[in-house]
């Protein structure tokens, strides 16, 4: 499992638009049907990284604390799907429903919002305010698989609460995500 941190994109950043299939409707979805009132969060994941893996429960339960408050969340999953089948639209679909994701499950097949975003690895986090700035992005919190360290959700709950709060989020209180890099297509 080799490890790659997140690069970063520019605090400001307009969210780049999107219209991808929602795997868990088989519908297509865009940024415009996603955005929630007060903020967006929008997450590069995937089905068999031991790192999403470590993380998604916990990032379901910030989902489903957040979103009553007007914070909307959005899975992609942009990986090779050639060489990476589990993490297919059919897996995405499957995983999805077990898992009872509160948010679409997208899949990019042609990896350019992935490059868009300028995402590198899965899991990686970005938060967007109500005009779609990209006020964080970065890490859920310091835990990994096998670090030992408690899975809290911190880093991103503090950019929620900020969003929520009409405040800003410190870039030194941003710090990279790490996981497994996202599987490019040749």
């Amino acid at each position: 499992m080799a490890s790659t941190y997140s690069t970063m994109l520019p605090l400001g950043t307009k969210a780049p638009d999107f219209k991808l299939l929602d795997t868990a409707s088989d519908k297509m979805a865009s940024l415009n049907d996603v955005k929630g009132d007060k903020g967006t969060v929008v997450m590069f994941i995937c089905n068999h990284c031991p790192y999403v893996i470590h993380v998604l429960d916990e990032v379901l339960a910030i989902a489903g604390e957040y979103q009553s408050k007007g914070i909307s969340f959005v899975a992609i999953s942009s990986n090779d799907v050639v060489n990476y089948p589990e993490d297919s639209p059919e897996q995405m679909k499957i995983m999805a429903r077990e898992k009872a994701f509160p948010f679409p499950y997208l899949y990019d097949e042609t990896q350019e919002v992935a490059k868009a975003y300028q995402a590198a690895c899965t899991p990686d986090f970005y938060v967007f305010d109500a005009d779609l700035k990209c006020v964080y992005r970065g890490r859920l919190d310091a835990s990994t698989p096998r670090n030992g360290q408690q899975l809290t959700g911190k880093d991103l709950r503090n950019a929620l609460d900020a969003v929520l709060l009409d405040k800003t989020v410190g870039e030194e209180e941003q710090l990279p995500s790490m996981g497994c890099n996202i599987k490019w297509k040749s």
